[in-house]
């Protein structure tokens, strides 16, 4: 899983309505309070501020790295998002991928 860092790109992986976001959602990290959380800036196209929230690490993933300046791949994203999922429901993400390995090949 890819910890976090500041000015990093974040995509939310669950809908919060009480905030106004949604799942897919993308912010950048402008303040680390600790390893369980985040505060992270949505912008509009134009870049202007639409809103802060302080956000945990499970609310998220990493889509691009400030440091390396280099967007996650499909691959990593997907692990990072699955890693987040109990044990039993990875067990179903694993059938469901299967599944579709099977019906594709």
């Amino acid at each position: 899983m890819i910890k976090p860092d500041l000015f990093d790109v974040v995509e939310l992986l669950v809908d919060i309505p009480e905030l106004g976001r949604s799942a897919g959602d993308r912010g950048a990290i402008v303040e680390q309070y600790s390893d369980r959380a985040s505060e992270v800036e949505f912008t509009n196209p134009e870049g202007e501020t639409l809103a802060l929230h302080t956000l945990s690490p499970e609310q998220f993933i990493v889509v691009w790295q400030a440091k390396t300046k280099t967007w996650v791949s499909l691959a990593d994203r997907i692990t990072s998002a699955v890693q987040k999922l109990s044990e039993e429901r990875q067990e179903e993400v694993l059938n469901f991928t299967r599944s579709l390995y099977k019906n594709w090949v």
